[in-house]
């Protein structure tokens, strides 16, 4: 887009894209506007996109530099990255006069509001068109932040996480023009007497300035139905990215800038809050009067503080959780291992969905390969993961690098908890030494022994999986619910073959508002949910109080505002 391309221009370019989003978040079927496959970009491929050597040559010239964004109220610069691969990122940040910036802010937002939902969503698209574009260089962004390995980061933190953007473009735009008429026209009639006569107007109106609270492993998926939630509803949006990953949220933010300014608003609608080393800046903001709604993803213990706390605002929380998996009968056993194995070993585990608990009646399982005791189950379990991540080029493709030390600490102390089925062994990066990877470990526990309950119903966020035994399917479906209900869970799985075992697993994840995957056994995982269908999260347990995405995740971040003028007697006449 060329400097000066008006929100109408913009409107026409985009409203085809807008208009196949707002059928499919209906329809709930399979769409996706951004290409998930690497060689989609570049001169052949996505118009104007870079391909793999010119992205990867973009995020080089970012390193050992500063990152200019030009906003107001830059007093220093700080740099806070590290990349779990061991590169050197050497970025600095613009750091913030949070008095300065949240003015600035504060007085875009006028001119956005009175742009209305059409020209905001048309905004909002071409700024994810120009992410789009620059897939490749935000995968190697993702990657040196967050540690997924290159293919996940270029799918997970680029088409998936732009589609996730779009999503909430098209549920804000939805919400807002389905909430009033622009305009309307009361009569009242009065019998003899002439009628009441009313011109009504109904405008959204934004909540404030969002706050956007970005997490170390997905900074982009998590971070942009948030992002484009609170932009497409009006609101100024301030990024307070992870301090150990914050180039991608940066990325996106100059890209807003960019197109903001282009398309002739204030650039200042999005803006970016890099904080200092052990700053802690979120808590500072996160209670400031002009901060009106937060999105944040992160641990249990900020989620609960924000929710208490930050009560000027609207808060939507991701938070910590126990997933669960009940393993009752399979038809297709070699499938099910298969498929448990890659839903463990995916990016380590570091994933909000990936399952902890594998609930396995003690007395083993029917399958089709005849019947599997306990033991047999979790050794078969440990030989799939063993025989998916046997090969060194595979197992790092898969695995990705380890995000901190903390998780590698959970890995050690998990091989503690009780009797080993699977050990965790590290993985040799050859592209890069300084990597740390490390294979899935399997601890078997006794569901019936009170000391395992302080393992498995605790987070052990990582590549740490517990084989709980358990008396019967019903114990496990009874310790599912406890779970859910104590301690919430972003996915519950479940292997049945049993109408009556399925009813059970199904009413209780209905009762006690988790997201559900029954018998897979192909190439669709717990852990992975797709844009447009899939909910993300329920809203309903203690791991979350929101949905990505739904129209109450949209609704809450603007309000209607209703003036009304008497009709003049010479436009009555």
């Amino acid at each position: 887009m060329t400097a000066g391309l008006t929100t109408a221009q913009l409107t026409e370019k985009h409203q085809p894209t807008l208009d196949q989003a707002l059928a499919t978040i209906r329809s709930r079927g399979y769409w996706s506007p951004y290409p998930e496959h690497p060689k989609a970009y570049g001169a052949d491929g996505v118009p104007g996109s870079l391909g793999a050597e010119e992205g990867h040559a973009a995020f080089e010239a970012l390193r050992g530099k500063r990152f200019e964004l030009d906003q107001p109220g830059t007093d220093g610069w700080t740099a806070t990255e590290s990349s779990p691969y061991g590169l050197e990122l050497g970025i600095e940040y613009p750091h913030a006069d949070v008095d300065v910036l949240l003015a600035a802010q504060r007085a875009a937002m006028p001119a956005w509001r009175d742009a209305g939902p059409r020209a905001r969503a048309a905004v909002c698209l071409e700024i994810l068109a120009r992410i789009n574009a620059r897939t490749h260089e935000f995968a190697h962004a993702v990657m040196h932040t967050s540690g997924q390995a290159f293919m996940m980061a270029f799918q997970a933190g680029g088409p998936h996480a732009q589609d996730r953007g779009l999503e909430a473009v098209a549920y804000a735009y939805a919400a807002q023009t389905e909430a009033a008429p622009p305009e309307a026209e009361w009569v009242k009639p009065q019998g003899k007497r002439e009628p009441l006569e009313l011109r009504k107007a109904f405008t959204t109106v934004p909540r404030g300035i969002g706050l956007v609270i970005g997490c170390n492993t997905f900074p982009t998926w998590n971070g942009f139905p948030g992002l484009f939630a609170s932009l497409a509803t009006g609101n100024a949006v301030l990024v307070k990215p992870h301090p150990r990953a914050v180039l991608p949220l940066a990325l996106t933010v100059r890209i807003a800038r960019e197109v903001l300014r282009d398309a002739g608003f204030a650039p200042d609608l999005v803006a970016l809050a890099a904080e200092r080393q052990d700053e802690g800046i979120a808590k500072t903001l996160a209670v400031r009067p002009e901060i009106r709604v937060i999105d944040y993803t992160g641990s249990t213990a900020f989620g609960d503080w924000l929710e208490t706390n930050a009560r000027q605002a609207q808060v939507f929380t991701e938070k910590a959780g126990v997933n669960t998996v009940v393993v009752d009968s399979t038809d297709d056993y070699k499938g099910m291992l298969s498929n448990l194995a890659f839903s463990l070993s995916l990016y380590s585990g570091q994933m909000c969905t990936t399952p902890q608990n594998l609930l396995v009646p003690r007395e083993g399982i029917a399958t089709d390969a005849g019947h599997k005791s306990y033991d047999e189950v979790v050794a078969d379990l440990a030989g799939a993961v063993d025989k998916l991540l046997g090969d060194d080029a595979r197992a790092n493709a898969l695995l990705g690098a380890i995000v901190n030390d903390q998780v590698s600490a959970r890995i050690d102390a998990a091989a503690q908890l009780g009797e080993v089925a699977l050990a965790s062994r590290t993985v040799a990066n050859p592209d890069f030494p300084g990597a740390t990877v490390r294979t899935p470990v399997i601890v078997k526990l006794d569901g019936a022994k009170p000391d395992a309950e302080a393992a498995y119903l605790s987070e052990c966020f990582g590549p740490v999986a517990f084989a709980v035994a358990v008396d019967s399917t019903e114990a496990a479906v009874g310790l599912l619910r406890r779970t859910v209900r104590e301690k919430g869970a972003m996915t519950v799985g479940a292997y049945t073959t049993s109408p009556e075992a399925e009813r059970l697993i199904e009413e209780a994840c209905l009762e006690e508002c988790a997201q559900l995957s029954l018998n897979l056994t192909g190439g669709v995982y717990v852990n992975q949910t797709a844009a447009f269908s899939d909910y993300h999260g329920s809203g309903g347990n203690p791991a979350a109080n929101a949905v990505l995405c739904d129209s109450a995740f949209v609704a809450p971040r603007f309000r209607t505002v209703e003036v009304r003028r008497p009709v003049a007697p010479a436009a009555q006449a």
